[in-house]
């Protein structure tokens, strides 16, 4: 087995115990985080030693860049519940984090205390998903590695986000916010909130922010032109339908038990 470089353990340890992150919360930042390219430029560096190793587990043999080895996630302060789930290094799990199999937590990602993942979940590179966030089965949260100083799809503390849905290419996602099953929300997606009238659009330079305990559901609008219009077709869009209230949480509730 090759050993590993001395500058990828340490930014690998770091990201894991949480002592660093890819983006953080800050309220004097544009859009209330801050990112800090470094640590996604360590990582990037951790992939520039392009040598293979072999690990075995169990009766599983992995193949993978060799400053990479398998992670041991036994006596931490979480839940990885048997059948298929893998966590890569250079990820952190926060205390009584439940992970639901078959899932996958890619390197640079931050998952906050009590937060469940669950079945078919992809939490992508550099992700920051909050304390106490509900990611339904399989749900897709987007990797962001490069630019290094590009936003990672960040969901905050409290948020729901309902089964298959994908958040891509940066999108914030609120405090207390509940995403509607099968929503797709991209970086430069278009977001229609009914309750104020407005359009809430996101660029590549500044991806699209979900407001905090906004409630989003899959929707559709007319396509303009006489083709279009003879077709009747329509594409798909979000729609932000309400305000998250009391009736909104007993639905998307967590029994305790289950965390």
């Amino acid at each position: 087995m090759i050993a590993q470089p001395v500058v990828s353990a340490s930014i690998l340890d770091e990201l894991e115990a949480g002592r660093v992150r890819a983006a953080t919360p800050d309220g004097t930042a544009a859009g209330g985080w801050r990112v800090d390219p470094a640590v996604k430029s360590a990582i990037l560096d951790v992939f520039r030693d392009r040598t293979t190793s072999d690990w075995s587990a169990g009766p599983l043999t992995f193949r993978d860049r060799s400053a990479l080895a398998p992670r041991d996630l036994a006596g931490g302060p979480w839940r990885i519940v048997p059948g298929g789930t893998a966590v890569r290094r250079g990820a952190y799990l926060g205390r009584e984090v439940v992970v639901m199999p078959p899932s996958y937590v890619n390197i640079g990602a931050w998952i906050g205390d009590g937060t469940m993942v669950d079945s078919h979940v992809l939490v992508g590179s550099c992700a920051q998903i909050g304390e106490r966030v509900h990611l339904a089965a399989g749900v897709t949260i987007g990797g962001v590695l490069e630019p290094p100083g590009a936003r990672p799809v960040i969901v905050e503390d409290d948020a729901f986000v309902g089964a298959g849905c994908a958040l891509l290419e940066g999108v914030l996602i609120g405090r207390g916010a509940v995403i509607g099953a099968g929503v797709i929300l991209t970086g430069t997606s278009r977001l229609y909130d009914i309750v104020r009238g407005r359009v809430i659009a996101g660029t590549a330079e500044e991806p699209l922010a979900v407001p905090p305990d906004a409630v989003v559901v899959p929707g559709t609008r007319p396509l303009d032109g006489p083709f279009a219009a003879r077709h009747d077709l329509a594409v798909a869009t979000a729609i932000l339908v309400k305000d998250r209230d009391a009736g909104t949480s007993a639905r998307v509730a967590l029994e305790v038990a289950l965390r």
